[in-house]
């Protein structure tokens, strides 16, 4: 890498990832530059993109860097990358997987009990002084649930290891069954409500999978459901879900990702029986160091020449697998 390599850096990339991405490369920021600037300047030079994925890298971006090679993104989804159109360009997308399974799943356990047992409910009770009055009205339980998981990749089957702890039944919705899981496999998502009380959605956000959470699979999970989001505010048909909550037709949901995010809409907010979160899945020091880590060392892999670490299964790279 004895040139310089031009690489812009969007979607508000955490600092240690700027810090050693100026190490080695040409470095411009579209949180301090706006991209349109960036690239009339710089875009025949800019061969990578360090993405978090809050603007999107679509098509028009993607046509207007003809030499672009490589878009790193951090995290594991990268539905705000164009897909079509780097596989068409032939540029190399890679992600983050792995490297965050076990705090999402550790995340996402203390989500569903905080929804199911109401804690920041209970936590807002007593700072509104209402504990002198009247005990804190009874909640839902884990202790006679079946949770049903909407996916079952990697982080899917780190959460379900910690929730078999609890002693309860697991099933699955996937598109294909897992041979090597012992888990129940529903090939039809709303069967698979039917037979649970509570639903995890942990799988892709894409065009496959938008809106998988409707109406008619929240009426089949039925008036003692709890609807937990980790994975997309995509998946899930947010009015349907708002509407659902507010006529009693599931009891709860935990929510982490969200339609249009960072706005969430106050007839949301509004809800008693609903757990918001700022999409603060990975949110801790200690995994987004690792996850940033491996953003910078797919794009030094790329530029020296030894391929992507992390390549996402759909792109141009002969050993993506």
């Amino acid at each position: 890498m004895s040139e310089q390599i031009h690489v812009l850096s969007m979607g508000e990339m955490v600092p240690a990832v700027e810090v050693a991405l100026a190490k080695t490369f040409v470095v411009h920021r579209a949180s301090a530059n706006g991209i349109s600037n960036i690239v009339t300047e710089f875009g025949e030079r800019i061969r990578g993109i360090a993405t978090r994925g809050r603007q999107k890298a679509d098509a028009a971006l993607i046509e207007s860097l003809p030499k672009l090679e490589i878009i790193a993104n951090f995290g594991v989804g990268y539905d705000s990358i164009d897909l079509s159109a780097a596989i068409e360009r032939g540029v190399v997308v890679t992600n983050t997987p792995d490297v965050l399974n076990d705090e999402m799943a550790d995340f996402t356990v203390g989500l569903l009990l905080s929804t199911i047992r109401e804690l920041p409910q209970a936590d807002r009770y007593i700072r509104d002084g209402k504990w002198p009055s009247e005990a804190y009205p009874l909640t839902e339980t884990l202790r006679d649930r079946t949770v049903g998981f909407v996916g079952m990749g990697r982080i899917g089957q780190a959460i379900a290891k910690r929730i078999a702890a609890f002693d309860v039944p697991i099933i699955y919705h996937s598109r294909k069954p897992q041979p090597e899981i012992a888990y129940k496999h529903y090939p039809d998502l709303k069967a698979m409500a039917a037979d649970a009380d509570t639903l995890i959605a942990i799988v892709p956000g894409n065009e496959s999978t938008r809106h998988m959470i409707d109406a008619d699979i929240l009426a089949a999970l039925g008036s003692r459901g709890i609807l937990i989001n980790v994975a997309r505010g995509s998946v899930v048909d947010q009015d349907a879900l708002i509407d659902a909550l507010r006529k009693g037709v599931i009891h709860g949901a935990g929510l982490d990702v969200f339609t249009d995010e960072p706005n969430v809409p106050l007839s949301l907010l509004a809800l008693p029986n609903v757990v918001v979160l700022p999409h603060i899945g990975t949110g801790t020091h200690h995994t987004r160091a690792i996850m940033g880590d491996l953003v910078v060392d797919n794009l030094r892999s790329w530029f020296s020449g030894r391929g992507p670490v992390t390549p996402v299964r759909e792109t141009p790279w002969p050993k993506a697998g």
